[in-house]
C-alpha cells in the first residue's frame, strides 16, 4: 500500500506490517483514505481527532445552511379591497421574515372559466409587493386552482436579518429546565445561609420560584425574616406563659380553678 504521512508528505508503497509499525512507532493509526487506488493509499493519522474535526466541520456547515420555508397566502377572484389588502400585508410579513410566499388563487363555480381574473389579481399583489418580492414561479391555473411563487428581495432579507439580530436568543426547554433548578438550588442555598427555619418558610421560598420562574433573593430573604420572627414570637409568648404559670401558687385563688375558694365562705 501507498502509505501517506500526517502533514501529507508521500512516505512510498511499503508492506502491510511495515506501515502498521510505522503508525505504531508514531502512535498514530493508518487509515485507509483510497481503497480503490492501485496500491490502495493509507494515511498515519489521529484517527479520534480526525472524526472530532469532521464533526466540527459538519455542524458548522449546518449553521450556515438556510432553511427555506414556503408560507401561502389564498385570494378569490372577487375578493374585496379590504380582504386583498389584508392578504397584502400577510404576504409582505412573510417575505420580510425571509421566507418564500405561494399565492393561491381559488376558483368555482363559473369562475373556473375566467383564468384571466387569477392572473389579473396574481400580477396585481405582485405589482404591490415589488420592492420586497421577485416572481420565482410565474402564476399557471391547475384545476380550480393558480399558483405563483414569490421569493424575498436582498431588501426583505436584510429586514429579516436585521430583526433576528434584534430579538433576544431563545432558550431551548432543557437550557429552561437546568435554570429553573440552578434558581430553586440557588433559593435553598439562600435559606441555608440565613440560619435554620421553619420547613414551610423553605417551600414558600421554593414555591414563590416555581412561580416566577426567577430567583429573587429579596422574596427568599422576606420569607425567612417573617419565619424568624414568628418565632421569637411564638417564643416570647411561650415564655409569659410559663412566667406567668411559675407566680400562680396552688390555691391562691388567681387561676379560677377548683382550689379556688370565695372569701366569704
Amino acid at each position: 500500500m501507498r502509505v501517506v504521512a500526517p502533514d501529507g508528505s508521500q512516505v512510498g508503497v511499503k508492506k502491510v506490517e511495515e506501515a502498521l509499525w510505522l503508525a505504531d512507532q508514531l502512535g498514530l493509526d493508518l487509515v485507509e483514505v483510497a481503497p480503490d487506488a492501485k496500491p490502495p493509499v493509507c494515511r498515519m493519522m489521529d484517527y479520534g481527532k480526525y472524526k472530532y474535526e469532521q464533526s466540527v466541520k459538519q455542524r458548522e456547515a449546518r449553521k450556515k445552511q438556510t432553511r427555506t420555508v414556503i408560507k401561502e397566502v389564498r385570494l378569490r377572484p372577487r375578493i374585496g379591497e379590504h380582504d386583498f389588502q389584508i392578504v397584502r400585508r400577510r404576504a409582505e410579513e412573510f417575505l420580510t421574515e425571509g421566507d418564500k410566499v405561494k399565492v393561491t388563487v381559488r376558483f368555482r363555480g363559473r369562475e373556473n372559466e375566467r383564468p384571466e381574473l387569477g392572473h389579473r389579481l396574481a400580477q396585481r399583489l405582485y405589482e404591490e409587493l415589488e420592492e420586497f418580492a421577485i416572481v420565482e414561479q410565474s402564476a399557471r391555473k391547475d384545476g380550480r386552482t393558480m399558483t405563483m411563487v414569490m421569493a424575498p428581495t436582498r431588501k426583505a432579507l436584510d429586514i429579516a436579518a436585521a430583526h433576528k439580530e434584534a430579538m433576544p436568543p431563545r432558550r431551548s426547554a432543557a437550557e429552561g429546565r437546568r435554570s429553573k433548578v440552578a434558581d430553586e438550588s440557588e433559593a435553598v442555598d439562600v435559606v441555608d445561609v440565613t440560619g435554620d427555619v421553619d420547613a414551610v418558610a423553605v417551600a414558600d421560598a421554593v414555591d414563590a420560584v416555581d412561580v416566577t420562574g426567577d430567583v429573587d433573593a429579596v422574596v427568599v430573604a422576606d420569607a425567612v425574616d417573617a419565619a424568624h420572627v414568628a418565632d421569637e414570637v411564638d417564643a416570647d409568648v411561650s415564655d409569659d406563659v410559663d412566667a406567668a404559670d411559675d407566680n400562680d401558687e396552688p390555691g391562691d385563688g388567681d387561676d379560677g380553678g377548683p382550689n379556688a375558694q370565695d372569701e366569704d365562705t
